[in-house]
């Protein structure tokens, strides 16, 4: 199997599929009537093969907490007869399945899930106009590159100066040439790390402009509905709607059928496999099982109809020297998880002034961003070539119906695949680890948090955070000399396949320090670290520090290196 990590002379590439009439999102699409149809008959079936008993707690479990949700937390976008239809459906229920006898109420089961489902189906299902995508296509690759070129030259007036490639800044690297490959000959399904509301914009845009991949169907949030001209183009770019505030078992289990029966008929797909954006800043180490468990329940059905379409899993792992809302979500995270009350403000992430300063500086010159692609894999997290051979961990090939298979036929076996899934998340989880590209930032603000943990060590971290500002001071020295320690061990993990680093790791230590810094205060009012009048390194935010730190745990790296300030002021780079 080829790997392949360096794509500077290949990018951007051209399209893998030249008609957009032959995507496979448009194609579901255009088929929008019958695959609601199929999703809705799906659905019902598969609810209704549960106990009766069960079936109608469902459903009176869905009314309680669709009315809840009425009166409690309203949005423009719920439809105007959202009240009328769950009270008729109430009644439904009260009349005809509540203590009634199994039969009568399977038959009156069926009529309500029919009309609940049905609703959500026309919901959830999104459509896909290619006038609309063109259009957005060329609005964000003018504004992309108008605001890269205004941030390089930090001057209005260039707006319309030398072209500057957008592609410097947004880095794209890995398995490119086999994900391009894969596209046809199977499905793929993209499955990234979530740090920042941004993500899928930059996600979505990086695979059209610079790998030249059709759309990817993706779950997006109903509340970005509630506004006139974000509902028009996420109505038409392929989009399915998400609505978070529906955790009831009925809404969730048609979400699950949705996404098994697109990815079935072979709509690339791409979802977060960790859920919501990560609060702390580290990657993931736990995923959601669901969705992933709809691939593997796809493919099972695609081996039992004798289809030869194979399911490929694609990590991508994303990199940014500084988040939009690292600030609101570190103070969320220490909230849910420590011992301390925080006075946390609103997330004032969507402001657009935010955006638009936080896109700024992202694409500064000194700024990039990095979505590295990791090795594919087949549902059952066996690794895969270019042309979809799948291999077991001996580099045998493998034929994955057989994996499926129970007295010699294709069966669906819940607590099988169940098993299946979870081994494909710990494969995922490891390759967004193998896969991560460390940053100046990152490794700056590990350093810098392990020197002074080590300086406070009978601190726990909220006792670390109540520390007076004055305490936040780092001798220049103290630091470089513990990058350079790091760095040595991070250079020895790269050269056994266990981490990757962007190319500034290798600057000379002072610089790499210098441009640590300045990538990481880039954006922040506040700077997590930045260098005072008298030339030492001080840190106006330490909680956003911790965050960008935590990017690098879970690799044991604070017990490869000696912390003690003495030892260290007395070595030499």
């Amino acid at each position: 199997m080829s790997v392949n990590n360096s794509n500077k002379n290949k990018v951007p590439y051209g399209p893998v599929i030249e008609n957009i009439t032959d995507w496979p999102i448009y194609k579901l699409s255009e088929d929008r009537e019958h695959f609601i149809k199929e999703l809705i008959d799906f659905s019902v079936n598969k609810i209704n093969q549960k106990p009766v008993e069960m079936v109608t707690d469902w459903i009176a479990s869905t009314v309680y907490k669709e009315r809840i949700r009425i009166k409690e937390e309203p949005w423009k976008v719920d439809p105007p007869d959202d009240s009328s239809f769950w009270k008729n459906i109430r009644k439904k229920l009260l009349k005809g399945s509540l203590d009634k006898p199994d039969n009568e109420a399977r038959i009156n089961n069926q009529e309500i899930l029919n009309l609940i489902i049905e609703r959500y189906s026309e919901e959830i299902v999104g459509t896909f106009n290619i006038k609309t995508f063109l259009f957005a296509r060329k609005f964000l690759t003018l504004f992309f590159n108008r605001l890269l070129n205004t941030a390089k030259g930090r001057n209005l007036g260039r707006i319309y100066g030398s072209k500057q490639r957008l592609e410097k800044s947004l880095k794209v690297t890995g398995q490119l040439d086999s994900v391009r490959s894969l596209m046809t000959k199977g499905t793929v399904v993209l499955a990234p790390t979530h740090f920042s509301n941004l993500d899928s914009i930059l996600i979505g845009y990086a695979m059209d402009a610079l790998l030249g991949l059709p759309s990817f169907s993706y779950g997006a949030g109903l509340n970005l509905y509630n506004t006139g001209y974000t509902a028009y183009y996420m109505n038409r770019l392929g989009a399915y709607r998400v609505d978070r505030r529906k955790k009831n078992p009925i809404y969730l289990e048609v979400l699950k059928s949705k996404s098994k029966l697109s990815i079935e008929r072979g709509t690339n797909s791409l979802f977060f496999p960790g859920g919501t954006r990560g609060r702390s800043g580290a990657l993931e180490k736990k995923l959601k099982l669901g969705l992933l468990g709809t691939a593997v329940e796809a493919q099972r059905a695609l081996c039992a109809n004798n289809k030869e379409n194979k399911i490929f899993i694609v990590p991508l792992i994303l990199s940014y020297h500084f988040v939009l809302e690292a600030k609101f979500l570190i103070e969320e995270h220490l909230k849910r998880t420590g011992k301390e009350q925080f006075i946390q403000p609103p997330d004032a992430s969507y402001s657009r002034r935010k955006i638009l300063k936080f896109i700024w500086e992202l694409f500064s010159e000194s700024s990039d961003i990095t979505l590295s692609f990791g090795k594919p894999m087949d549902v059952l997290g066996n690794f895969v070539d270019s042309d979809g051979n799948s291999f077991d961990d001996r580099n045998n090939i493998v034929n994955i119906k057989d994996y499926f298979i129970s007295d010699g036929q294709v069966k669906g076996d819940l607590q099988r695949e169940a098993e299946y899934t979870k081994i494909l998340a710990d494969k995922i989880v490891d390759s967004f680890h193998r896969e991560n590209v460390v940053l100046s930032s990152h490794l700056l603000a590990f350093t810098v948090f392990n020197i002074f943990k080590n300086q406070n060590g009978k601190l726990d971290l909220f006792g670390l955070l109540r520390l007076p500002p004055e305490d936040f001071t780092f001798p220049i020295k103290l630091v470089e000399n513990s990058v350079d320690k790091l760095k040595d061990v991070l250079i020895d993990m790269e050269a056994n396949n266990q981490i990757r680093l962007s190319p500034e790791i290798k600057l000379h230590t002072p610089e790499l320090v210098q441009n640590g810094i300045a990538n990481l205060g880039a954006y922040h009012a506040l700077k997590p670290l930045t260098i005072d009048k008298s030339g030492e390194i001080i840190s106006q935010d330490f909680k956003t520090l911790y965050y960008y730190h935590n990017r690098l745990t879970n690799y044991g790296l604070s017990k490869k290196v000696n912390w003690k300030s003495k030892d260290l002021l007395l070595e030499k780079i």
